[in-house]
């Protein structure tokens, strides 16, 4: 059971897959602990890489930098990045910035561990 104070679970379900959960809102505050967490994910050279944001209701701006930093760095090693459980409030997020073109967002974890 995580402690109150989790702000960035990080685990692999299978071989080759990691996914990372932020598990409160990701802001400014925020943001470098996902940041570190999706970094040290991808150091381990996934074959993919889950952002689980199930427990994430509310997205700044720097929480989508982060987010756009992942995708590029899985592009140059050819991991996927995949989103899944994201909040309608933070889907908005996205979509008004369009960056739900570049990404690949799926309901589920599940839905994402099956791409």
């Amino acid at each position: 059971m995580p402690d109150s104070d989790t702000v960035v679970e990080v685990h692999a379900p299978r071989p080759g897959v990691m996914v990372v959960a932020p598990k409160q809102d990701v802001d400014l505050s925020r943001s470098p602990e996902l940041r570190n967490a999706l970094r040290s994910a991808q150091d381990r050279s996934p074959g993919m890489l889950v952002v689980d944001l199930t427990d994430v209701g509310y997205m700044d701006s720097s929480g989508l930098a982060t987010l756009v930093e992942a995708m590029r760095t899985a592009k140059s090693t050819g991991a996927p990045l995949v989103l899944a459980g994201m909040h309608a409030k933070v889907r908005a997020i996205f979509e008004i910035a369009r960056l739900d073109q570049f990404f690949t967002i799926v309901d589920t974890v599940d839905d994402a561990l099956a791409v």
